[in-house]
């Protein structure tokens, strides 16, 4: 396998934190058939929140096993909760059952032997009977079997914007832009009236998010799933195209998107400081927060030329192998999938449910054009979020990012996202 080195600094950040009791959850000296060591980056915020209804919801289904956190700080599946789950891993430290993107992510845990075949509890569960065949299809491997249990279902494509300062500016306040021409014009425009930073963007995985989003605004679905299958050529002129454009967004950012993490990016919108931000709806309840009214204090739509397609990405649970109790990882994984789990899941997450038995009309307005677009739009997979490629080329892809950031060196980015697919 592609093992996904760890670096020793990062290493041995994760491990003192450990030790400290600050970022992974308590977990037992001795391990007992009466608990479930579970394994996440969702160590604050919205994601924590998610997590801990989760475990509520366990705990209610099956009393007699005890919800073991397990996890580690690195929101969005950082490179280091990664690397620290990879050590665990090969060291044959596994947790009972870890997060990970559903999708390519999965990939070199499964070639790694470290993962088990979910087929027989899909079958149990009757999950494939209520997961819609758009997820089913994301799912499964090349030789049919599945590995993962998706808690949801995340849209990536999305531009939030403040209405209010794009008002004051002369603009369309309902933040829809075909294309990327129009939208970088409106930037353009907003940075010659005076908004410092029209655009907010933040550290390493969500400028990769960004790049992916300009890649599918620029090159249109079939194109944008081409990068990832072979069928287009990365070194064609289309995404020469995309990349200026990239260049272009992080020209009309804050200077300080490295030290930032997604969800102050967000805040700047919230707070005015910034126009737009282009994040998925995991941020819904960073605004929910502040009080502040879909719709009205801000919009949140298609990012630039990508109206009508479905950015996929799906949090989700697999069983490691050599663990001490299989029924109490099963346990985990059916209340994951189950509607009960779901529903209050995603209440929170500002995802909709992998289910298609729960009441879409238990969900704000927003989850509901979410609906709307996965049931009925062409679907893409994420990059950033690992549903398109393994985590062997995406951690190739984040250090051409990381580079780029540095040297703006269109060409040398180029160069090297095209190595990473060979």
């Amino acid at each position: 396998m592609a093992a996904v080195a760890a670096s020793a600094a990062a290493l041995s950040l994760v491990l003192s934190a450990c030790a400290a009791g600050s970022t992974p959850g308590d977990k037992p000296s001795l391990r007992t058939h009466e608990d479930v060591t579970v394994y996440t980056w969702w160590a604050s915020g919205v994601e924590k929140q998610g997590l801990d209804k989760l475990a509520e919801v366990f705990e209610q289904q099956h009393p007699g096993i005890t919800f073991v956190n397990d996890g580690v700080m690195g929101g969005g599946g950082s490179s280091t909760s990664k690397e620290y789950l990879q050590t665990r891993l090969e060291t044959q430290d596994p947790p009972d059952t870890f997060a990970a993107h559903a999708g390519a992510e999965l990939d070199d845990y499964i070639e790694g032997g470290f993962i088990q075949d979910l087929t027989p509890l899909y079958k149990k569960l009757g999950l494939k009977e209520v997961f819609p065949k758009s997820l089913m299809d994301q799912l499964k491997t090349q030789d049919g079997k599945i590995y993962s249990v998706p808690s949801n279902i995340h849209r990536a494509n999305l531009l939030w914007a403040n209405p209010a300062v794009l008002e004051k500016h002369g603009l369309d306040t309902s933040g829809q832009y075909e294309d990327l021409d129009s939208f970088i014009a409106d930037l353009e425009t907003l940075k010659q009236a005076g908004v410092e930073y029209p655009l907010s963007v933040a550290n390493e995985w969500p400028q990769v998010h960004l790049l992916e989003t300009v890649l599918l605004g620029e090159l249109g679905a079939e194109a944008y799933d081409g990068l990832w299958d072979g069928t287009t050529d990365w070194n064609g002129p289309e995404v020469t195209a995309a990349l200026e454009d990239y260049k272009q967004l992080l020209s009309f950012s804050n200077p300080t998107r490295n030290e930032m993490e997604w969800d102050a990016a967000s805040t700047m919108v919230v707070e005015g400081k910034s126009a737009f931000n282009i994040m998925g709806d995991w941020a819904l309840p960073v605004y929910a927060a502040e009080g502040r009214q879909y719709g009205k204090d801000y919009v949140v739509v298609p990012s630039p030329g990508t109206n009508g397609v479905f950015d996929f990405l799906a949090d989700s649970f697999t069983m490691s192998t050599g663990i001490l109790d299989e029924d109490a990882a099963r346990a985990w994984l059916e209340t994951v999938s189950s509607k009960e789990g779901q529903l209050e899941f995603n209440r929170i997450k500002g995802s909709i449910p992998a289910r298609t038995d729960v009441d879409p009309g238990q969900f704000n307005e927003y989850q509901k054009t979410a609906f709307e677009s996965f049931n009925n739009d062409p679907i893409v997979s994420s990059v950033a979020h690992g549903a398109a490629v393994p985590v062997s080329q995406l951690t190739k892809i984040t250090a051409a990012a990381v580079a780029f950031e540095k040297d703006g060196d269109v060409a040398k980015l180029q160069a090297a996202l095209a190595a990473s697919a060979g």
